[in-house]
């Protein structure tokens, strides 16, 4: 008995030493790793010169260029305007930027097979994006647009969006403003914030079917949209870093800010499984012409539906956001835009209010002012700043800049929108009557205003996107006006993201209209 005991503690203590020395090598491999990727970050960040000694890559490695500029993209504007052909090569990042329509045009028409998303981009999203149609190529992509591209172009699914609009509008977006400006007090609200709630609403209505407020969630809605900021944020600072490897390492080792994707990412999933249960609970039950039925009839595949899930959230929520709250900072600062669309509402619409279940959505295309001034808007503040291609072949731009394989070949609507070559000495100026010829709106060439991207790969959803927009200017204007507080349209502060997000929000304070000029407030 006691040599069995004695040859038992000599197993466990066996077992256990054998434990410790697995889980100190872990320790160990895990903080090797670690004080590696310090070191080669600490060597990147005092020695850019290892791979380039340019001056545009040393002020990017550095980040010595946000001692002049407040955010990355002006400062690449900047860059942009000097560059003899509109085009500049931060060779740190492998990268090719360009503000040149000419080249525009070459990469999303003339060439359009040579530059798809690639591989590289997808890795760079494949975790939060995963196979969505902004993150695929070839089969996967034709088969998605062109389900979306049928549904979004029918008659009952325009009608279906301008009722879940116009009932967004007239429960939420107009009480709460009318709330916020009812006591005489000036109350602060975040308009980015409410935008983003308002659009988040309007894409679960129209493209899954659910109203946000049924989704059986284990927290808040609202840490499920903090979630989706965060992985949008995270997962867009992965680009910015000149070696991928880096980020591809914390990843492997669950740190730091890829520790917080990954977390991001569970609750997304967990919002995104939410939606396609409820969406299989209501069944027939629902009215079946939202985007996610049309999706769920072809596929079976829930990993697939969930990806095609946050791709919708991504394009209906945070540009349809980025663009309004834009819209209105600029509003702010230009007061007689502000009574040039009231004059036109009053014109057209009469006394008729858009947020009313009997307003016809078909006046909204005869408001030619207030459609210019949203093109105006995205023009100096595009919801997608830029977009990258990778190239599949060797290929030479209409500027002269030689691009090889396997090159980031970006084009920069917010560089392109400043562009005094492009839209004249006054590029800088909000100004809506650019667009206007006879008191009618003409467009730009798809590749001098690339907002909604151009060629084959145009958005599908952009004539759904600018009734939602045009009816939420028409339903505020209309009623009230805002101010916004300690900022200006001109120096705007972005935070790091996929779209175009204000750091910091938007602060606005929000009055009721008094009646004036035949121009009544609803009451």
């Amino acid at each position: 008995m006691g040599a069995d005991a004695t040859t038992l503690h000599v197993a466990v203590d066996g077992v256990a030493s054998s434990l410790q020395s697995q889980v100190a090598a872990v320790f160990f491999v895990s903080g090797a790793c670690t004080v590696a990727i310090a070191v080669l970050l600490a060597l990147l960040w005092l020695r850019p010169p290892w791979w380039c000694a340019c001056p545009v890559c040393e002020a990017y490695v550095t980040a010595s260029w946000a001692r002049e500029f407040d955010n990355l993209c002006d400062w690449y504007a900047h860059l942009l305007r000097r560059a003899p052909g509109r085009t500049v090569h931060v060779h740190v990042l492998g990268n090719v930027l360009t503000a040149n329509p000419a080249t525009v045009d070459h990469m999303l028409s003339c060439r359009f097979s040579n530059y798809p998303k690639g591989a590289p981009f997808s890795a760079i999203l494949a975790d939060f994006l995963g196979r969505g149609i902004f993150n695929v190529d070839g089969d996967s992509w034709i088969f998605q647009r062109k389900l979306a591209a049928a549904e979004l172009a029918s008659p009952a699914l325009r009608g279906f969006a301008a009722n879940i609009v116009a009932s967004e509008l007239r429960c939420r977006l107009i009480p709460l403003l009318y709330s916020a400006s009812g006591d005489g007090s000036e109350r602060l609200l975040d308009l980015q914030d409410v935008f983003r709630r308002f659009a988040f609403d309007c894409i679960c209505k129209i493209s899954f079917g659910l109203d946000p407020g049924c989704l059986e969630l284990s927290l808040p809605i609202s840490v499920f949209a903090d979630a989706f900021d965060m992985a949008s944020m995270l997962s867009a600072r992965r680009a910015t870093v000149p070696m991928h490897v880096v980020w591809k390492l914390k990843r492997l080792l669950n740190i730091g800010e890829e520790r917080e994707l990954r977390d991001a990412i569970r609750l997304v999933d967990a919002l995104a499984s939410e939606v396609i249960r409820q969406r299989r609970k209501l069944g027939s039950a629902a009215s079946g012409n939202d985007l996610l039925s049309r999706f769920m009839g072809s596929i079976n595949d829930d990993k697939y539906l969930r990806d095609i899930i946050v791709s919708f959230m991504l394009a209906g929520r945070d540009t349809v956001a980025s663009a309004l709250t834009a819209f209105f900072l600029l509003l702010s600062d230009h007061p007689e835009v502000v009574a040039a669309i009231r004059d036109e509402v009053f014109r057209v619409a009469g006394g008729r209010d858009p947020a009313a279940a009997s307003f016809e959505f078909d006046l909204l295309k005869d408001m030619h002012y207030v459609h210019a001034a949203l093109h105006e808007c995205m023009r100096l503040f595009p919801p997608v700043q830029f977009d990258s291609k990778f190239a599949a072949g060797e290929d030479t731009l209409p500027d002269g800049t030689f691009v090889a394989k396997g090159t980031r070949v970006t084009y920069h609507a917010y560089a392109m929108g400043r562009m005094e070559l492009v839209w004249g000495p006054d590029c800088a100026v909000f100004r809506p009557e650019r667009w206007l010829c006879g008191g009618r709106f003409v467009p730009e060439s798809p590749y001098r205003y690339p907002v909604f991207q151009g060629g084959v790969r145009d958005c599908i959803g952009k004539e759904l996107a600018i009734m939602e927009m045009k009816a939420v200017i028409v339903a505020v204007v209309r009623s009230f006006d805002m101010e916004a507080v300690d900022r200006s349209s001109r120096r705007p502060k972005f935070a790091p993201g996929l779209t175009g997000t204000f750091a910091g929000g938007v602060p606005v304070i929000v009055r009721r209209r008094a009646r004036e000029s035949g121009h009544c407030a609803p009451s």
